[in-house]
């Protein structure tokens, strides 16, 4: 079954690639005195074909990001990021309009940020890489911190030493907010890296970076909110921390080599354990990591990756302990870099406990990415 669908699946690719020939510039205008004012309009889309070998057997199309980005600087000290999606659920009548980031950037020197609204915060190397710049078709679906999204809304203060090569961020964001017969308290986060080879100097990373760059960096970091979720009558904390590396080593000759591994743990006490019902799901009390590496040939605009995944959970669908072995292989085809990218990836997701509403299943997804 899945090889009929697989060829539909790079039939549709072809046709992406013919009706798209080039990426454009967004378009960007200039203003205040000696036009040290700029603001320019980007749009980020990721349009997919989804196949799942489920009961179901689903084949679907639909937008797996569909965003407008408005980026503002003004002089070297002020900046502004306001990015906006539309996305739909798969039954194509429900419907969401959001404002996924709203931040305003002080830069008062040159090894010192102070961000202000709504942005990603300081914890996990792979959510932190940019959306449309990752090494496999997307982040990992059990990687995100307990009650929030990717994003939240607080102040973060970051910068870099000894010529970029170390970096240390902070932050304070909402963390959990609206939970009945909680006091709602603030979420901490503190992240740092050292770049051993080429620094990564910016906020974001990237899953690669096309073999531009040489790099070796060490990560990690610690989050923690008290008071996070009710277990009896007692309360319990979040204490997560993290610890990452990435590298990539382009070759003239043999190509580009990109390999990265993260291990995550997000620790409430097995509040479960005690009666607590809200600290358990895919983002709630787990721990794991993932191992994913990639190898783009030499003069040719393919990368092949791959991506192995191993998560533990307080409860998962109403399971107990319950762990899971996530596996994916595919491609990255650029037509013109990250800005004209065609992706296909074929996954695998095994469960340690099966029963009737819990059950392996396999995907196949093709993905055309467009940013201009």
């Amino acid at each position: 079954m899945l090889i009929g669908k697989k060829s539909i699946l790079l039939s549709v690719l072809l046709v992406l690639t013919a009706l798209v020939s080039s990426a454009l510039a967004g378009p960007t205008w200039t203003f205040g005195p000696d036009d040290q004012g700029m603001l320019k309009l980007d749009y980020k889309g990721q349009f997919q074909l989804t196949v799942d070998d489920t009961d179901e057997k689903t084949q679907e199309f639909n937008f797996r990001r569909n965003r407008l980005a408005l980026v503002g600087v003004y002089g070297p000290k002020l900046g502004l990021y306001v990015q906006t999606e539309y996305s739909e659920s798969t039954d194509s009548t429900a419907t969401k309009f959001q404002m996924l980031d709203a931040v305003v950037r002080f830069k008062p020197t040159d090894n010192l940020n102070l961000w202000v609204g709504k942005f990603k915060y300081n914890f996990t190397r792979e959510n932190l890489e940019a959306c449309e710049k990752p090494l496999t078709l997307d982040r990992s679906l059990f990687i995100r911190s307990p009650y929030v999204s990717t994003r939240d809304k607080g102040v973060a203060v970051w910068g870099n030493m000894f010529d970029d090569m170390f970096q240390l961020r902070a932050d304070v964001m909402n963390g959990r907010t609206g939970a009945a017969n909680l006091e709602s308290n603030l979420r901490y986060s503190v992240r740092a890296h050292l770049s051993l080879l080429d620094p990564e100097k910016g906020y974001g990373y990237r899953g690669t970076y096309l073999g531009k760059k040489t790099i070796l960096t060490l990560g990690a970091a610690y989050q923690v909110e008290q008071d996070v979720a009710l277990a009896g009558t007692d309360t319990v904390d979040l204490n997560a921390w993290t610890a990452d590396i990435f590298a990539e080593y382009p070759t003239e000759e043999l190509g580009t080599f990109t390999a990265s591994a993260a291990i995550v743990d997000y620790d409430m006490d097995e509040a479960n354990k005690s009666g607590a019902t809200d600290t358990v799901g895919l983002n709630g009390e787990k721990n794991g990591g993932y191992f994913k590496v990639g190898y783009l040939l030499p003069n040719t605009p393919l990368q092949l990756f791959a991506r192995s995944e191993n998560w533990s959970f307080a409860e998962l669908n109403g399971i107990s302990g319950q762990e899971l072995d996530f596996n994916a292989v595919g491609f990255n085809y650029y037509i013109n870099g990250q800005s004209l990218k065609l992706t296909l990836e074929y996954s695998d997701t095994d469960y340690d406990k099966e029963d009737a509403t819990t059950e392996d299943f396999t995907k196949v997804i093709a993905q055309m990415q467009v940013v201009f």
